[in-house]
């Protein structure tokens, strides 16, 4: 598995460090995959958008609809 860096707490932009708080007071952490994704400040608030159109709308709960996505992982044998 190849490593990426991960962007740290308060030391990222202000767009970026708003984002981090948000997903922090939502999750109760930020994840990796939005540290990586910090990098790149236009991808990271494009991939805001999508994330939360697809887990923060409609009739099934977050919580669920993240369930599902471990057991698609599991099933297609992701490894992260």
């Amino acid at each position: 598995m190849s490593h990426l860096p991960r962007a740290r707490w308060g030391h990222v932009d202000a767009p970026t460090q708003r984002i981090f708080e948000k997903l922090y007071e939502e999750r109760g952490n930020v994840p990796n995959l939005f540290r990586v994704l910090a990098h790149r400040p236009k991808l990271m608030t494009t991939f805001t958008h999508h994330f939360q159109a697809v887990l923060g709308t409609g009739t099934v709960s977050t919580r669920f609809k993240e369930l599902l996505a471990v057991r698609v992982s599991t099933i297609n044998g992701c490894e992260y």
